[in-house]
This record gives structure tokens, C-alpha cells and sequence, in this order.
């Protein structure tokens, strides 16, 4: 079987505050995405979000359901995200085919019930970074290249947080039910990202690190303002993050994210901001 998943159930703040380095890495990090020839999923509690990758190499690779969906095919009430982080490859979807070369995102609306990722060169394969969130009605698939997202230039390198955001499954740009997805470069000599820190309690949200250089690393931030624990991650894993935590992080290195959200509206500007001088 080329799918193998995983369930991530939701934790309370109260309970996050006692779990110590081993429990915070097994409930928020993922550290097996981008697995060549299978398809990684990690089904959350929260906002029953989805992220997961596809890396075909051998041979292409099928998106098939799980059973927590208990559908007869992964999109039959779901959307999906797709940024491809690798080298070329193509989304073929009910025999329409879609070429990704690195960092296009591409949206499948629900109800599409045949998906198959491939690579165009084996030695070079495609890495497909997907987000997955349910969907009370369809909208169009759309490919969105990195040249045609929203671009937001935000902080600067005296406060070591020069970054662009690249808003790509976005209102504006891609219509959704719940799903944002976009990617954010920090520039050379910035690490840190999402500073100041916020929190959005009507939206969960994943990070997933990547352009980390060897031998470098991203120290990621989580839990209340008031109350904060921290995750070291590689390249090419993802965090969970929880409603209620900030979701920050700053690098050894320059380095880019992908985030993806889902939950109660689509206002990409909700959030609590928490001042910088005030988290603990």
C-alpha cells in the first residue's frame, strides 16, 4: 500500500502546558513528509484538516481515501491544496492534466474523484506538499504559479524579519470553501517569521518548513502568548498549529514556509495580534 496516514487528535492549552519536549514533537510535529512513492497523510481534530505529500518516483502515485473520511474517494466532500517543492511533475485529475513545476500551487475542488501525481524526471521528482480540508460545495480547479500570487513585502532586515508572502490559494485569486494556502521567502540574513506573533481562534494552521540550508535548523514557536514552548525543525517537516497558539518561528539561516489554514471565515487579516514584549 502506498498510503500510509496518521490521526492527530486536538489538545487543550491546559494540557499542552505539562507536556514536555518528547509529547510536544509526537502531538504537533510532522517529521515523515516527503517519503519517495508514498502518499503521507496526517489527519488533524482540528478543523479536520489534512496535510500530507506525494512523492513519485518509481511509479505515479493515486490519491486514495482513508478510513477516517469514510467516503468513497478522498475528494467526495473535500478540497485540496497542492505546492509542488521539488522538481517538475503533473496532477492529472479525471484525465485533465496539470504541470507543476517548483512552487505552482494547484486547487482541486470537491467531488473530483480520480487524482494521480507523477514526476517528469525520476532523478529530479516532483515533491508534492498537499493540504486537505472539507468542502460544502464545489469550486473550479485552478493552478496558480508562484509568478501569479499576491506578493506582500512585510518587515525589514533591521528587525531580521524581511520576508515576502506569496498569497496563492487565497480569495482574490482562488475561490474556496475554507482552504488558504500561500508561502512566505524570508531574505537573505532574516529568520524570523510571523513576528509580531498572533493568534487566530477561528482558524487552525500548519507550517511547513522548507529552503532550510544543511547543518541549519528553525526553532518554531507554539502555545498562548502567556505561556510558550518551542519545536526545533528540519527540512521538510510540518507543525500543527492549535486555534489558540501563536504560531512563530526563527531560523539559524534564512529559510521559506508554506501555511495553510482552514476554520470559521476566510478573512486572511483575523487574528489577535500578541505584542512582541509581552509574550512569556
Amino acid at each position: 500500500m502506498k498510503t500510509h496516514y496518521e490521526t492527530r487528535y486536538a489538545s487543550s492549552p491546559q494540557a499542552v502546558k505539562a507536556y514536555g519536549t518528547k509529547e510536544l514533537r509526537d502531538e504537533f510535529l510532522i517529521d515523515n513528509l516527503m517519503t519517495e512513492d508514498q502518499l503521507v497523510l496526517v489527519y488533524t481534530h482540528y478543523d479536520r484538516y489534512i496535510a500530507g505529500s506525494a512523492v513519485p518516483v518509481a511509479e505515479p502515485i493515486t490519491l486514495e481515501t482513508i478510513d477516517p473520511l469514510k467516503s468513497n474517494f478522498f475528494l467526495e466532500r473535500r478540497e485540496m491544496g497542492i505546492i509542488n517543492v521539488g522538481g517538475d511533475g503533473t496532477v492529472e485529475i479525471n484525465g485533465d492534466v496539470y504541470q507543476l513545476t517548483l512552487k505552482d500551487a494547484l486547487y482541486i475542488g470537491s467531488g473530483n474523484e480520480n487524482v494521480v501525481f507523477k514526476s517528469l524526471d525520476k532523478s529530479n521528482p516532483a515533491k508534492f506538499y498537499i493540504n486537505s480540508a472539507p468542502a460544502h460545495r464545489n469550486y473550479p480547479t485552478k493552478k496558480v504559479s508562484k509568478a501569479e500570487a499576491n506578493k506582500i513585502e512585510l518587515g525589514s532586515l533591521e528587525t531580521a524579519n524581511h520576508r515576502t508572502v506569496n498569497q496563492m490559494i487565497i480569495g482574490g485569486i482562488v475561490d474556496t470553501c475554507q482552504l488558504q494556502m500561500g508561502m512566505t521567502e524570508l531574505k537573505t540574513g532574516s529568520v524570523w517569521n510571523t513576528m509580531p506573533a498572533h493568534v487566530h481562534d477561528r482558524r487552525m494552521e500548519v507550517y511547513y518548513y522548507l529552503d532550510i540550508m544543511q547543518e541549519q535548523a528553525v526553532c518554531h514557536f507554539m502555545g498562548q502568548p502567556h505561556e510558550t514552548r518551542h519545536i526545533w525543525m528540519q527540512n521538510h517537516q510540518a507543525v500543527i498549529s492549535p486555534p489558540w497558539s501563536i504560531h512563530s518561528g526563527s531560523g539559524t539561516s534564512n529559510y521559506t514556509f508554506i501555511w495553510g489554514m482552514a476554520g470559521e471565515n476566510l478573512d486572511y487579516g483575523d487574528m489577535d495580534v500578541a505584542k512582541i514584549t509581552e509574550l512569556r
